[in-house]
């Protein structure tokens, strides 16, 4: 019998501990597909911070190294200046990437370093039990905003594409989702981009994956899909931010 689909190597037989819903299981495949493809599996170094995303290591069959909260693009950085040859990545939630990590992931960008960001943005802290985020929706209610998001007292949420594109040592910067089949398709694209332009001593690439927290949005897993078309990504908008080389395909 011919296999049509299967497991895509750079991932282990782990069960994914995952809430129900939640679109963390799709970028991780998403992932380790481009990883495959492009038959870096054994060169690859994932870092994974503090938040959903720390599990990862249990996922990804590749060197995995954990960093403190915030700090993943720092440690990166390090891992990849002193072994060039590696292909590295962070794997980060947007509590740790925008918020602690705020000045790890824009000075990373600023000095062009050749590594590849994934950014889940999910609009809420979903480990530590549903805070508000840098990237919550003004008006979003979460554990610490019940009355919804109040821009007067808290500020806008952190649109990281945006901030990032007028940051000349970045490469590459795309925003994709992965709530249906379509973007699911474009979000595989985008990375595998991102993977190949380090490949190609390229530089920082970071791309953005709006994504899903039913449990602390209080929905279930089909209302927080509509729930992200609706409002995430009318704020968020998909799309490429920049891409130095885009001339060049």
């Amino acid at each position: 019998m011919a296999v049509v689909f299967e497991k895509p190597k750079a991932l282990t037989d782990a069960v994914l501990h995952y809430c129900p819903g939640c679109t963390h299981g799709i970028i991780h495949r998403l992932v380790a597909e481009a990883i495959d493809e492009l038959g870096i599996q054994g060169k690859t170094v994932g870092i994974a911070p503090v938040g959903c995303s720390v599990m990862a290591y249990d996922y990804f069959d590749i060197d995995m190294v954990q960093a403190a909260h915030g700090r993943a693009p720092a440690v990166a950085t390090g891992v990849k200046r002193a072994n060039p040859e590696n292909i590295v990545f962070t794997y980060q939630g947007d509590g740790d990437l925008a918020a602690i990590g705020t000045a790890e992931t824009v000075h990373s960008a600023a000095r062009g370093e050749n590594i590849t960001i994934i950014f889940v943005n999910n609009a809420i802290y979903g480990m530590t039990g549903g805070q508000m985020a840098p990237t919550t929706l003004p008006g979003q209610v979460t554990q610490t905003s019940p009355y919804g998001r109040d821009t007067a007292s808290v500020g806008f949420p952190l649109k990281v594409c945006e901030l990032l594109s007028n940051v000349d040592g970045a490469t590459y910067l795309e925003r994709v989702a992965v709530n249906n089949v379509k973007n699911v398709k474009a979000a595989k694209k985008a990375i595998k981009k991102a993977f190949e332009y380090q490949v190609e001593g390229k530089g920082f690439s970071l791309i953005e994956v709006v994504s899903t927290c039913p449990t602390n949005w209080g929905m279930t897993p089909q209302n927080a899909l509509n729930w992200l078309e609706e409002n995430m990504i009318p704020y968020y908008p998909l799309g490429v931010y920049k891409d130095k080389y885009a001339q060049e395909g």
